[in-house]
């Protein structure tokens, strides 16, 4: 009884946000395969926020923290999703302030995952924390000045490039990495395994969209938003099931 009013509590606070977000909002054609696209996003992302929070109070108390985070990263991109969907249906343009809105909030928390999931199983330094959290913001804010066309695109892409490197040496070779072996804890080394697959292989569409719509213009604004809609459904909800799995695998359910 007491899940089945967390859900409700939070699909309505989420639905509330998205009415809010789209009141003025046309409506969205049949055929409109991106638009559809969004629409799909978002309800994806709508239920695994609520699930994720259903959850948390079934896990150990050391791993609520990444549970918690993880439905707020999805929560997050719900409301950022209804808002890009309305502006995709209304104009035709690339939501792109939204979307790098979206990922400035959303990508940090991922990375802050990794410290908090580390934390759950070993005490480990903060210096984790931070160097995580400001390598993607980095990454983010590199990729979106050359985007939006404040530096030179090549220039925004080779910040990105850099953070994104940062990133990965410090998930697998730098402390989180050595602090991650020594866990000793199977149920959590192949979660951490796994999350840093997706930091690897899912977060490497991002570049290459950058690379298509910015420097060659091999990829319509169409298809790019297709490609970074799927790509934001698996990244951001495989990461957060990853998340769980590990914690019910890790502490066990209560």
């Amino acid at each position: 009884m007491k899940k089945l009013k967390l859900f409700a509590l939070a699909t309505l606070a989420l639905m509330g946000f998205s009415g809010v977000a789209n009141a003025d909002t046309a409506l969205l054609a049949s055929d409109d395969f991106v638009g559809v696209s969004f629409w799909l996003i978002s309800m994806g992302m709508l239920a695994a926020t609520a699930f994720f929070f259903m959850e948390r109070g079934s896990v150990a108390t050391g791993w609520r923290t990444p549970v918690t985070v993880a439905g707020l990263i999805t929560g997050i991109a719900f409301i950022h999703y209804m808002y890009m969907r309305g502006v995709w249906v209304q104009t035709g343009d690339a939501p792109t302030v939204y979307r790098y809105i979206d990922w400035l909030i959303t990508v940090p928390l991922q990375m802050v995952e990794f410290y908090l999931i580390l934390a759950a199983v070993r005490r480990i330094p903060s210096g984790i924390f931070w160097r995580l959290l400001i390598g993607s913001l980095v990454m983010l804010i590199g990729a979106y000045l050359g985007e939006a066309g404040y530096i030179p695109a090549t220039l925004g892409f080779v910040i990105y490039m850099a953070g994104w490197i940062y990133v990965l040496y410090e998930i697998f070779s730098g402390e989180a990495g050595k602090t991650a072996a020594k866990s000793g804890n199977k149920s959590f080394s192949t979660a951490f395994s796994a999350l840093r697959i997706i930091v690897t292989v899912g977060w490497a569409i991002y570049p290459l969209g950058y690379v298509f719509s910015n420097l060659t213009g091999g990829v319509d604004a169409e298809s790019l938003n297709v490609i970074y809609n799927l790509a934001d459904f698996i990244n951001k909800i495989a990461f957060g099931l990853i998340i769980w799995a590990a914690a019910v695998g890790s502490g066990g359910r209560k």
